[in-house]
């Protein structure tokens, strides 16, 4: 009789216990693991150093909001991007966050009306997706990015000089934006771009064949714009080969860490800072707010040459020895990284 009343005793408490029972005053509440958002973000891939920063930040951040993140990584295969989202919108995340392949920018226009038809909000993240209203597009103003480099090749030119110009591919939307900023900005002087070159899928090894080509066949450049800090390494390897580098004035963008050490060695004249700790952070507050049914709330929208796309956009910071500690040192790079082949 004993035993039989324990049981039921026992019984009792656990069908309580799975009942809406009050959990004391101030104690946390528990989401099942189920509840939890999950963003699905998909990387052109990481050969370019800031995407594995973007990638570390924006986790981080998600987490810290109670989001799970799944990464892919599609190796610079747009088809493989593509089955990345189809894999997202069969899992039934939250919010995808693309990344895009550099390469035709309206290519994931049908697998992202995909994911809308899922009822899957999308995000694009530093490259625009064309013709595919996406649901937000955060990146930083390009046309500024290349607006910087033209001012410091300007000022440090003294406004007149020849130019090489050696880009990322045409088919990163980002490219012809920070072009123009760049012609706008050494319009009216005396600086003329003699030749341009494009890196195919942002090939670094770009900038060391297109400036030992030019070496061997035209005067010595007064400058080279250079589309990302990579390619500028590799063209002022060219430059060392020729006894030139430190005397043609170099400049980039992205504040990878060598590109910081080569500016502070004298052989690279002004990277563009893109604080991407900023831009991964806000990207997951966005998807967050995105997963919650809430609509962000963004000063600006952008043509994606079909549709008005909300557009979240960051102001790039010119970068030069002068400014470096200010801007680098212990916020993006350590003093003694940066300054590691300085005696």
């Amino acid at each position: 009789m004993k035993r039989w009343i324990y049981a039921s005793v026992m019984a009792l408490t656990l069908m309580m216990s799975g009942c809406g029972v009050q959990k004391p005053d101030g104690a946390p509440d528990v989401q099942p693991e189920d509840d939890r958002i999950e963003i699905g973000i998909t990387f052109d891939s990481f050969v370019i150093e800031r995407w594995q920063r973007d990638r570390d930040v924006f986790v981080a951040a998600a987490q810290e909001l109670g989001a799970d993140v799944n990464v892919q990584n599609a190796n610079g295969s747009i088809e493989e991007q593509k089955r990345q989202i189809e894999y997202f919108i069969k899992k039934k995340v939250d919010v995808i966050v693309v990344v895009q392949v550099a390469d035709d920018s309206d290519n994931l226009r049908d697998v992202v009306a995909d994911a809308h038809r899922a009822g899957i909000p999308v995000i694009a993240y530093d490259r625009q997706i064309m013709n595919a209203s996406a649901d937000l597009y955060i990146s930083f103003d390009n046309e500024a990015v290349g607006r910087l480099m033209g001012e410091h090749m300007r000022e440090h030119l003294g406004g007149e000089g020849q130019i090489l110009q050696i880009c990322g591919p045409m088919a990163d939307n980002n490219v012809p934006q920070v072009m123009t900023g760049f012609e706008k900005a050494i319009a009216g002087s005396d600086l003329a771009i003699t030749l341009t070159e494009h890196a195919a899928g942002w090939l670094a090894e770009t900038g060391f064949s297109v400036t030992s080509s030019y070496l061997g066949a035209m005067p010595e450049p007064n400058g080279i714009m250079c589309g990302n800090d990579s390619i500028a390494g590799q063209a002022i390897r060219a430059l060392s080969e020729h006894r030139l580098a430190g005397g043609i004035c170099v400049v980039g963008q992205d504040a990878d860490l060598d590109a910081c050490q080569r500016i502070v060695e004298g052989t690279q004249c002004m990277t563009v800072y893109k604080p991407v700790e900023k831009l991964a952070r806000r990207a997951a507050e966005l998807a967050v707010e995105l997963a919650q049914g809430e609509k962000p709330q963004v000063d600006r929208m952008i043509s994606d040459g079909s549709d008005l796309v909300p557009y979240e956009c960051l102001e790039p910071v010119a970068v030069t020895k002068e400014n470096m500690d200010e801007i680098i040192t212990g916020k993006y790079h350590e003093a003694s990284d940066i300054y590691l082949n300085i005696k």
